[in-house]
This record gives C-alpha cells, structure tokens and sequence, in this order.
C-alpha cells in the first residue's frame, strides 16, 4: 500500500503489541489464539481508521525483560505475514534489532520503527537504505536505574539530566539522522519521534510535547506516541486503562504543534480527535 501524504492529514498508527508484558494491558500474547487475535484487532483498526499498523514483540516499557532475536521474530513475523496477505494498510515493524528488521520487510513489513535511534544496532540504517523503507528514529535516553515503578500507575522516569532539554533531543535526534544517511538512508524516507516517555520525566515529557513544533522545524515528519503513557497518568492520577481522554488531549495539542503521526491503541476515538482537529487547523480564515 502506498503511504498517504501527510500534508492536511494527521495519519494514525494503531499499535499491536505481540507481547505478554505490555504497560496499556493489551498484549496479545496472553490470549491462546493469539494470532486471530492479532487478525480480529487489526482488522478493527483498519476499520476505525487506522492508516499504519505498528507490530512489535518485545515491550519498551521500564523494566521489561529483553527479548532474544528469534523469540521476537516468531512473536512477530506470523502476524506482519497474515496481515499484509489480508488488509490493505501500511505495516510497520517495533524493532532495534536489525536481524528482525530484516526478516519483518521481507515478510511485509513497509516501515521500520526503531526505538533506539540506530544507537542500539546502526544495521538498521542498511536494512531500510537496501529495501527503501520509511525509518522512524526515536530520542531514547532510558536507562533501569532511573525508573521508578509504581504498581498503580505503572513506571516514571525521575532526576534525568538534560542541559537544555529541546536542545539536547533535537542535537541526538539528528545525530540519529546522520547515522542514517551515512548507510545510505534518503531524508525522505526518514521520521522522527521525540520520544515521549523515554528517558524523561513527567515534567519533561510535558515540555516536550508542547514545544514539538521546535522538533518539527528539522524538517522531518514527526510521530507522536502518547498514548495512555505514564506521564498522563502521573498527571491526571489515574492508570493505563483510564487515560484516553489524557491521550485525547496530548494528541490534539501534538496536532496542533506540528505532529504528522499518531501512535495509539484507541485508533477510533482518537482518530476523530484527529479528524475534528485537522478540520479547524485547515478552516478557511475570514
């Protein structure tokens, strides 16, 4: 499927998470039949509105285990396989391991989502030169030992150091960006996530996302991955499961400053936050 333009259209990516693990509740592979479940959400999605599929096997959140190289393929490949014989929709694969990269294009997969930047494997970089694929490059500074976990509401990040926090995520945003370009990546192939909840406080997190337009002045298109994290529910109080109108908010603030993606787990209703805030944004003034 081609990617839709991104001009007077926020694009939405809806997450399937193939993980045991997952902070928002909602990995699939707790369920026996997992991969129709896979199917049925995905198909869902679709229907609700979702442009991208983002399908990943290991999660991100503060202290989840790794995952190995094969463990995670067969978490993924069955469902990237499935769903790209059955929907028409672009299929993005959550991996930093270029090996997974590697084996998820050939089975489908038409853009790759690395968490880490090329930081944790540059080979990425080469997988997405030699096969032409969109590469979403992540700020991550998250480490372990600055996480705190509550049972509640789940992990925060505390006492991150930043120099000058905008400064310092557009600097290694586009040290990324080089990185890629030295392997051959085409800056049109290339979107950048500021990453929101890794490696930053509540109060960072909140900064960062109201002044996402100074990301967007790189000249990349940006993706916007708020959805039911932490920072929401630190903010608000409130757990995983009780954070949509959170998300509501930070996706139509993250529109507004300038976010041309949204990563999300609910494709219906914040797909019509979308829609509604396109529309003003792009209203005629008298």
């Amino acid at each position: 499927m081609t990617d839709r333009a991104f001009d007077n259209h926020t694009c939405i990516m809806g997450i399937l998470n193939i993980t045991p693990d997952s902070f928002s509740g909602d990995g699939l592979l707790n369920k026996s039949n997992w991969l129709e479940e896979a199917l049925r959400k995905a198909a869902a999605m679709v229907d609700a509105g979702a442009d991208i599929l983002d399908i990943g096997g290991e999660s991100t959140r503060p202290g989840a285990q790794p995952v190995g190289l094969q463990e995670e393929m067969d978490r993924i490949l069955p469902v990237i396989e499935a769903v790209h014989e059955r929907l028409e929709v672009v299929l993005s694969v959550d991996t930093y391991k270029s090996g997974v990269a590697e084996a998820a294009v050939q089975a489908g997969a038409d853009w790759i989502n690395d968490v880490w930047g090329l930081r944790a494997d540059a080979e990425i970089a080469v997988v997405a030169a030699r096969h032409k694929k969109k590469l979403v490059l992540m700020h991550n500074r998250s480490k372990p030992n600055q996480a705190e976990l509550q049972s509640r509401l789940g992990g925060r990040y505390i006492g991150v150091p930043y120099q000058n926090l905008l400064q310092d995520v557009k600097n290694e945003l586009l040290e990324s960006v080089q990185i890629a370009r030295n392997a051959g990546v085409q800056d049109d192939q290339i979107i950048l996530d500021p990453g929101i909840g890794f490696g930053k406080t509540v109060e960072q997190n909140l900064e960062l996302l109201n002044r996402l337009d100074e990301l967007k002045a790189l000249g990349f298109p940006i993706l916007l991955g708020v959805s039911r994290k932490s920072f929401i529910g630190y903010t608000l109080d409130l757990p995983p499961e009780d954070r949509l109108e959170g998300t509501e908010a930070a996706c139509a603030v993250g529109i507004v400053r300038g976010a041309d993606i949204l990563r999300l787990h609910d494709v219906q209703p914040v797909t019509r936050v979308a829609r509604m805030t396109d529309a003003i944004l792009h209203s005629k003034r008298n």
